[in-house]
């Protein structure tokens, strides 16, 4: 059995309210944060359908990599899937309550692409 490995993300000291909110600010990218929040861990295959979009692989594949590279999702790989999750302890650590606030916002407050 292979060990888990994790992919880069920012450290603590390296995260940025204004690329978090960013990341955030894309209702495709807050769906899937939502999705993984009220599941805890899925596999990037499985989270896009879970999250009801319906957008290319690729252009799902660049939304993770935006939410990862700004800190909001952590990916590890376990064996050949790639399981992404929120940081919510680092995020909750460095910008209190945000992280919960932008996920009660109602969803036609959101906004659409």
């Amino acid at each position: 059995m292979s060990t888990p490995i994790e992919t880069p993300h920012p450290s603590l000291a390296d995260l940025r309210l204004a690329t978090v909110l960013a990341a955030l600010a894309d209702p495709a990218r807050l769906r899937a944060v939502r999705t993984l929040a009220a599941t805890g861990e899925l596999p990037c295959t499985e989270l896009q359908q879970a999250a009801g979009l319906t957008i290319s692989r690729s252009t799902f594949s660049h939304h993770q990599r935006v939410l990862r590279e700004a800190g909001v999702l952590k990916a590890r790989v376990d064996g050949a899937r790639r399981m992404l999750s929120v940081r919510r302890d680092a995020l909750d650590a460095c910008f209190p309550g945000l992280l919960d606030s932008v996920l009660a916002t109602a969803p036609e407050r959101i906004g659409t692409r």
